[in-house]
């Protein structure tokens, strides 16, 4: 946990009261001492430090010093969706690298129960983009999206998600390596369902003008792929500065 995450909603007349598993790490692993300073951030908003003022079973916080000037990569994700437990991973990983949006699309080789699942079906991302927020030591809580039909997906939709982004990757074996230029601020990416995309599912995003890359010769799963793509992206894509949400009274 290198960021201890807040939602603005915990704090009461500036300080907040953390237990349960942050509560825990804090006790079991920080080991802080009241008057001690933590780096915390607020959920969509900036980052800063708390002052501990008590630690037992629940750790109490102090909010302060908090940073206005919050940076954040303009990266739009676009995965085939994977099977639950391998989502579980992604929603963090996306989280941890700062992606802003986070389509989850359906594919010729996603098995249609994925969409079934509880996670899916009731749309329980939070406890996992949070604990990507603690691990990338950011703030901004991801938005994901579910698309159940590809091809309205990418005929409907894709134009308006990707904009004037320049960059626009197609993860898929046996393509050059991704380019290392900045052309383009915003960078939209998407990685395929295991066993890959079809002809006809690389054929609609090269349509869209994407430029199929590769990620070296190693055949990897889902989970693995994202952050490997993620971290080429974060190598070569300048960061933008976003205004942070106002301390909450």
């Amino acid at each position: 946990m290198n960021l201890i995450i807040i939602d603005p909603k915990e704090i009461k007349n500036n300080k907040a009261t953390l237990s349960g598993r942050r509560g825990d790490h804090i006790r079991k692993i920080i080991k802080p001492r009241r008057g001690d300073t933590l780096k915390i951030g607020l959920i969509n908003g900036p980052t800063g430090t708390g002052r501990v003022i008590a630690c037992g079973r629940e750790t109490t916080i102090e909010v302060r010093d908090l940073d206005d000037d919050a940076q954040a990569p303009d990266i739009i994700m676009i995965t085939a969706l994977p099977r639950p437990i391998m989502l579980r991973r992604v929603l963090a990983q996306a989280a941890a690298f700062g992606v802003k949006d986070l389509h989850l699309i359906n594919s010729a080789r996603v098995e249609k129960s994925f969409f079934s699942s509880s996670l899916v079906r009731e749309e329980k991302w939070r406890e996992f983009l949070v604990q990507g927020l603690e691990q990338g030591g950011r703030t901004r809580l991801p938005r994901v999206l579910v698309h159940k039909r590809f091809r309205p997906f990418v005929e409907d939709l894709l134009p308006g998600i990707c904009g004037n982004a320049a960059r626009r990757f197609l993860a898929h074996p046996a393509s050059p390596p991704p380019p290392t230029d900045k052309n383009g601020r915003a960078t939209v990416a998407a990685i395929g369902p295991e066993g890959g995309w079809t002809d006809f599912e690389v054929e609609k995003f090269l349509a869209a003008r994407f430029t199929p890359i590769s990620l070296g010769t190693t055949i990897m799963r889902v989970d693995w792929a994202v952050p490997a793509l993620l971290a080429t992206m974060e190598t070569t894509l300048p960061l933008t500065l976003r205004p942070a949400a106002p301390l909450p009274g």
